[in-house]
């Protein structure tokens, strides 16, 4: 056992690095993107500050239509779209680019549902006070929502990195490619085995830092 891990070792650690490139893209693309996209589909609702069904019902049927997509599938018939973004539709990169578009539906549907939780009195004393429009988003509206925030995005994060065990379709790796290759293809067992544990390990760690990152930060 210990000799056909020792085998691909070097194999294993270069698929831990694909998986965190694609995991870590996905990570900033959530961010920079999805926030402000939940944010929005917050604000656009019906009874909110900036309601506007029209803009509120098109946001909607995108994120719906991108997360009901089956992930494969969509990975398929955005190849045209990776290779125009990327230059190519294989490898790494070209990976990263259905799993970011995934990643931005995911995460801005989970703001949206943590941003519902903050109590409208919050709103109100906010816009009482006179704060801008920025100052509502990011001292107030970010700050109440803050732990649900957290938790949103780790639940995200273990989502994408078990939407990156499929990226092997379009050589882009990572641990769950290097199982099927190494493992269940040859026929070892353990190789598969330990990829496994490897992924459950880390998907342990991040909830484990999410939720206490999320508890720290609850001053309810």
């Amino acid at each position: 056992m210990f000799e056909s891990l020792q085998q691909y070792e070097a194999q294993m650690w270069e698929s831990i690095g694909e998986t965190f490139v694609m995991v870590g893209i996905s990570i900033g693309a959530a961010v920079l993107l999805g926030l402000p996209l939940g944010t929005l589909l917050y604000f656009t609702r019906k009874g909110q500050l900036y309601e506007n069904r029209g803009l509120s019902a098109l946001l909607n049927a995108v994120v719906n239509v991108v997360r009901s997509f089956p992930f494969l599938l969509l990975v398929v018939a955005l190849i045209p779209f990776t290779r125009f973004v990327v230059g190519t539709a294989i490898g790494t990169m070209a990976a990263t680019v259905p799993l970011s578009i995934v990643a931005i539906a995911y995460y801005s549907r989970l703001v949206e549902q943590s941003l519902l939780e903050v109590p409208r009195g919050t709103i109100e004393a906010a816009r009482a006070m006179g704060a801008s429009k920025i100052a509502l988003i990011f001292k107030f509206l970010y700050v109440e929502a803050r732990s649900g925030l957290v938790l949103g995005l780790t639940a995200s994060t273990i989502s994408f990195i078990s939407f990156s065990t499929v990226m092997g379709v379009v050589g882009g790796g990572g641990v769950g490619d290097f199982a099927i290759r190494y493992g269940y293809q040859r026929f070892e067992t353990e190789v598969m085995v330990y990829a496994i544990i490897v992924m459950i390990v880390l998907v342990q760690l991040i909830q484990f830092t999410g939720s206490t990152v999320a508890r720290l930060l609850d001053k309810r």
